[in-house]
This record gives C-alpha cells, structure tokens and sequence, in this order.
C-alpha cells in the first residue's frame, strides 16, 4: 500500500474496526480475487475480468483432471484475457507471474470474498498519489473499508490490517497515525469480481498463499524481487505506502496495464506478436558538465561518453542484425523434441509446431524446429524465440524467458536525456562514514520512436530532473559505474504507463530501482536501506550490467 503520511484529529466515531475483518467467506455467495506482488509488497488486484479468465482456465483444468486423471494447468498466460498482458504468464505450482521479455517474477495470491462484499459489488477504495491520480488499496482493504462505510463508522483504524493509518470517511482522507500527513481517499464503483464456487484456498501441493496458511508455511512463493529492505514477504500486514517521487521500476497497477511496451498479439496459445520497425538507438553521447559547486558541494564532471568504441557505440554504428541470425546464434537447433515439455512462449508442446507459426513467418526457421539456448540449456520453439525477438529492440540479443540469462549486449529504450553526477559531504542515513553521491536524470517530452509503444505519438516525462542518491563509498560507486552503463544502454528509464497516475504515453522507471529521498524510508524510497546496493547490484545484473561491463 503507499505511505499516507499524515495529519490527523481525533476520532469522530467508533475507531474500533468492524465486526470481522474480511478474509475467507463462508457465505453462499463468493467472488475470487487475484492479486500480484508489486515491488513494496502491496498486493495488486487483477481486472475482474483477468480474474474471471483465472478461475475459467482453472475450473476447466479441474473438470478434465477430473475426467482424465491429469493434474492442475501448470500455466496460464494472461494475454487470453487482455492482450496487453500478453508477456504475462503465471505460473500455478509456485502462484508467480512470470514476465517473458525481461524474466521479473512477482508472487500471485488467490482471495475469497464474501458475494456482498466490495469486491462482489466491484466497489473499490482508492488513495490520492503524490501526483494527483489514484492508486487503489488491495482488496482486503476494501473490502474492510466498505465494510466500515456500510455500517456508517465515521472513522476506521487500518491497524488491524497492519498499516499505520487511519481514514474518516467524513473527510475522505486518510491520516499516518504518526506524521499526522493526510491524503484524499475516495469510493469508486467497478465491475465485479468473478463469482466462484470453490471458497477454499487453492492449494498446488508446493504452498498456499492464502491469510490462514502463510504464517504456518514455509514453502509459498519467494521470489527473487523483494527490494527496500522488504523484511515482510508475502502477505506481510506491515508494507507501507508509497508516498510518492515514486521509484518503483513495476509498471503496472490496479485498473492500468502492468507493462509498457507493446502487446504481443497473434499467436494460438497467446496473443499475436505485432511485428515492429527497426530500433532507431538515439541517445546523447555524453553526461554534461556536473552540477556547479555550492553550499559546500564538490562537484565532478562524470561526463558518459566513451573514450574509445564500444560493443555498444559500435552497434549503433551497425546496421540491426537479421533476427533469424540472432536466433541461430544462441540456439542450437535439436534433432529431437522433448515430448512432454512446453515452450514458456506459446505454451504448446516442444513436439508440436510454435503457436506463433501462424503470424511469424521465417524461410530459414521451420515452424517445428526447437532450439536450446548454448549456456543456460533452455529449450523453446525456435520461431517463438524469433518472435519474441522480433517483437522488442532487435538489438542483437536475447533473454531466456526462463532463467533470464542474456545473450549479447541488452539495450532498452529508454529517450534521449542527460545524467548529471555531483557529491557532498552529508551522509545518508546508515552511512555515516561516508558522504553523499547525487544523480540528477534530465528527460524532456518528445516523440515516441519505432521502439516506443505508440511510434510517432508524443511522450510526456513528469517528475524530471529526477534527483537519486548514493553513498560514496566503494560499493555505491561501483552501482553508480554500473549505472552509468545503464544510462548509456538506456536501460533506466522507458516509455509507458505510470503506475501512480495511470497515465500512458509517459516516461517511467524502468526494473532498476533508484533512492529518490535521502532519508524517510517509510517510503521505501529513502535510506538507511542496509540491503539496497546489493538489491541494484542484481537488478543491473538481471539487465546485462555487471563488473564485467566496466572498462569497455
């Protein structure tokens, strides 16, 4: 949930919560609801008619195992339900969402509500972000708050839930109970929820992730994304709210598409892969001066630009490379299939032709022809792979959908813009011993190129300059190196949809996290973070950035 700092009055009414707080219902009527695991730890609802598309695909595989004595649907890809989600898979043995193009996985959880419930009714609650949209809370606390508003309490303490906030609906604001800072909350109607029979817990025989069996369970989907010295992993009752100069890389939310870039569209078992134009690769060559020395502030000039040719200024030299050689280049070609194994693509078996045979054409790759990535040994239909490639920057290289590993150099598209680097004598809170690094990132609005969602339209950048902070000692300066190589291959921000305003066409974070607040890590954005420098040490890793890059 976001930070909600606060002031505050008194109570004006019962503060006490209602009388049960929401969980799994026992009524004769329920709803289900998905949720997914943004980077904080609040759990996000799915669209209720991505939920309906979940418990459809479920319900079915339950009838057939029934019948055949198969077991559960091991995948579901979302883009059946909306194509925007199309690179979504979630993965029901460990309930993760899986992202292909970049690997990110997020836990998924499964909620039975009440059918008279906010989420039967589709009501949602929602709370003004610092940039003046909305972002709603997740649904058990809806569901409470409806619950409250129903039975006319003028004011409800969320600590029963685990947050340190209260709200009066009086008002409609929401109070921190500590800071006193408040913010605007409001009701707003939706569509329902998908009417479920079934109101127990999905249990997948690896873990449950519902309230009742996650304390008591040590087998339920970790992933490897929790960042921000999140201690509380799933279902934790004590994340906060992000109280805005957001940093979450996600780009998704509840109510807007949890990706940025285009749809994959077409194929039989997901959506079909729209085939895009080259990547135009234009950024500026270096930094700019550093930020000029006041008020005590030594300040460097880091200029970006590379004294000598890269792989990377050499492959924006170069013309793109045909994506078939690529897709050659990193897979061997198998004589044989696996019989019993799926493509992570299209979700047909290996033995079978792609799902993308239909709307990718290749002369030189045959429908059937599988392939195994040479280092990692992930096998994939070979036109699934070309697809997928085709469908990002074409940058001469490759991600496995599976284990993430990167083939070749990774760029992003990320739009022209300047980073500026200067240091000062305060430290950060946690690094006492040290003073302080500051990165300023400069982007203006512009027009989306080919690699962009909507080429030709314009893009607008909120929030910019952006100012983020490091220690300056050794370990954050060599993120701030490594970030420098990200900045170069534009990978730090991109074009999309802004998961606190929900509008798209706009520049956002992009899968590396950044402290944008020098102290006040309620928020998540600040320090003292003891796990943070090795946090975005691996989130540059997961990008292609490691040591390995410096000095190129």
């Amino acid at each position: 949930m976001a930070a909600a700092q606060g002031a505050g009055s008194g109570s004006a009414g019962p503060s006490s919560p209602p009388a049960s707080a929401p969980g799994h219902s026992s009524s004769s009527s329920a709803v289900a609801v998905w949720e997914w695991q943004d980077e904080f730890g609040r759990w996000r609802p799915y669209r209720g008619n991505v939920c309906s598309y979940i418990e459809q695909v479920i319900q079915a595989s339950q009838q057939k195992g029934r019948r055949s004595g198969s077991g559960l649907v091991s995948s579901i890809p979302l883009g059946h339900a909306d194509p925007a989600l199309a690179p979504y898979v979630i993965d029901i043995p460990s309930l993760t969402q899986f992202r292909q193009d970049t690997g990110t996985m997020r836990a998924v959880r499964r909620h039975v509500f009440p059918g008279d419930s906010a989420a039967g009714q589709g009501i949602v609650w929602e709370w003004q972000n610092d940039e003046g949209g909305w972002s709603p809370y997740e649904m058990n606390v809806c569901v409470f708050l409806e619950q409250a508003h129903a039975t006319n309490h003028q004011r409800v303490d969320l600590g029963p839930l685990g947050y340190n906030y209260e709200v009066d609906f009086v008002a409609l604001v929401q109070t921190n109970k500590t800071t006193r800072f408040r913010r605007s909350v409001q009701r707003r109607l939706d569509a329902p929820y998908p009417v479920t029979t079934s109101t127990t817990p999905l249990h997948t025989g690896v873990g449950c992730s519902c309230q009742q069996c996650w304390p008591n369970s040590g087998t339920g989907p970790i992933t490897t994304r929790y960042r921000h010295s999140m201690t509380n992993f799933p279902n934790s009752s004590t994340t906060h709210q992000v109280p805005g100069r957001t940093a979450s890389v996600s780009s998704s939310n509840v109510g807007f598409v949890p990706y940025n870039k285009p749809a994959l569209t077409g194929a039989r078992s997901t959506p079909r892969l729209s085939a895009q134009n080259n990547l135009v690769l234009a950024q500026t060559g270096s930094l700019g001066a550093a930020l000029a020395a006041s008020n005590g502030v030594s300040a460097q000039s880091l200029p970006v630009k590379m004294p000598k040719p890269s792989r990377l200024n050499q492959a924006l030299a170069a013309t793109p490379t045909e994506p078939e050689s690529v897709v050659k280049k990193y897979l061997e070609e198998l004589k044989g299939a696996p019989a019993d194994e799926d493509c992570m693509i299209c979700m047909e078996k290996l033995s079978s032709p792609s799902g993308y045979s239909d709307s990718c054409q290749s002369s030189t790759i045959r429908p059937e022809a599988v392939g195994r990535l040479r280092n990692c040994q992930h096998s994939f239909h070979m036109l699934c792979m070309l697809a997928m490639y085709s469908n990002g920057n074409k940058d001469g290289s490759l991600q496995c959908p599976s284990c993430k590993t990167i083939y070749g150099e990774k760029t992003g598209t990320q739009p022209k813009g300047k980073m500026e680097i200067s240091t000062f004598p305060q430290s950060l809170p946690g690094h006492k011993d040290c003073g302080t690094i500051r990165i300023v990132y400069h982007i203006s609005r512009g027009i989306q190129g080919p690699e962009h969602p909507n080429p030709g339209m314009p893009y607008t950048a909120r929030g910019f300059p952006r100012y983020c902070y490091l220690p300056d000692n050794e370990k954050g300066r060599k993120v701030l190196e490594l970030l420098k190589v990200a900045w170069r291959r534009r990978l730090i921000f991109t074009v999309g949809t802004s998961n606190t305003t929900g509008e798209s066409n706009t520049v956002v974070w992009n899968e590396i996290h950044h402290k944008t607040e020098m102290d006040s890590n309620l928020s998540g954005h600040g320090y003292p973070d003891p796990n943070y420098l090795d946090n975005v040490l691996a989130e540059l890793a997961a990008q292609g950035v490691t040591e390995d890059c410096l000095g190129q």
